[in-house]
């Protein structure tokens, strides 16, 4: 009898910590902000503010790869590929299921079939994290964070190299 008592509290105690992970995880962590500006770096290096209307973003301090932003704008990403810096790999990461202005499958299948481009908003965000701004044709934007080459090299444990800032310079 005993061992049933404590195969049951077990597993409510499993039952219970695992709704409260997924509760943390998708809603406890994350919150609505208010980005002042949309910026893409000119090829020459200057952020640039991008003609946004109707943003709406998420984030969280838990990570630096949280942020999340989708917005209206009237420019053409055909005509930004002439004075921004274009962004090789961009991956949208996923976002929670309730923010759904944000879907990060149908922003990859636009990137990957030419009906969106991708273009670097402001390199080192945060240490070794990049945020990405995606634009469609039909005048839609997306903004993530994605680690770039020096993140991929910090996090995972590898020397990261001099071509990477000092992680100081972002505490």
């Amino acid at each position: 009898m005993i061992a049933r008592i404590a195969i049951v509290v077990v597993l409510v105690g499993s039952v219970l910590a695992g709704a409260g992970m997924y509760y943390l995880q998708v809603f406890h962590w994350y919150e609505r902000v208010e980005p002042r500006d949309i910026l893409l770096t000119a090829r020459g290096g200057e952020e640039v503010p991008l003609p946004v209307s109707n943003i709406e973003a998420i984030d969280a301090e838990s990570s630096p790869l949280r942020f999340r932003a989708c917005f209206d704008t009237t420019a053409e990403p055909r005509a930004l590929t002439d004075s921004f810096t274009l962004y090789e790999g961009a991956e949208p990461l996923t976002a929670p299921f309730w923010f759904d202005c944000y879907d990060a499958s149908a922003i990859a299948a636009d990137l990957s079939e030419g009906r969106a481009q991708a273009f670097l908003g402001i390199k080192n965000v945060g240490y070794g994290v990049d945020r990405i701004v995606a634009v469609t044709e039909g005048g839609r934007g997306y903004v993530w964070h994605q680690l770039n080459d020096c993140g991929e090299l910090a996090y995972d444990g590898t020397q990261v190299g001099e071509d990477c800032p000092p992680r100081e310079d972002f505490e």
